[in-house]
């Protein structure tokens, strides 16, 4: 089984930048896809973007396209999320995930991180 901590939330402003770091360990970790997910309160929890253990291509939703990054670092077990131009309606808790990808160019997640919470004020 893999274990997922996240690091890195926090409080910022409009236009601002913020990296989270997810450690990953246990389990086969090059079998899955690394990626990370967001949720706000009453809302079901929303794909932000995903990368494989190889690297290349990156996959992302729309409403962050051209604002975020994701990158892996095989050496230390890492998946990060550069974050830049944030709005406050990136405002959420974000959860590293491992999973697969789909057809519709997105990730199934299998295993979740316990959150951390990016607040982005106006």
């Amino acid at each position: 089984q893999v274990q997922l901590v996240e690091s890195g939330g926090g409080l910022v402003q409009t236009g601002d930048s913020l990296r989270l770091s997810c450690a990953a360990s246990g389990g086969t970790l090059s079998s899955y896809v690394m990626g990370w997910f967001r949720q706000t309160p009453g809302k079901a929890r929303e794909f932000v973007a995903a990368s494989r253990w190889s690297g290349g291509r990156a996959y992302y939703a729309d409403s962050v396209k051209g604002r975020f990054t994701v990158s892996v670092d095989n050496a230390k077990n890492m998946v990060s999320l550069q974050m830049n131009s944030l709005k406050p309606e990136d405002t959420a808790v974000y959860y590293c995930a491992a999973g697969v990808i789909t057809t519709a160019q997105t990730m199934r997640p299998l295993e979740w991180g316990q959150g951390t919470q990016v607040t982005v004020s106006s």
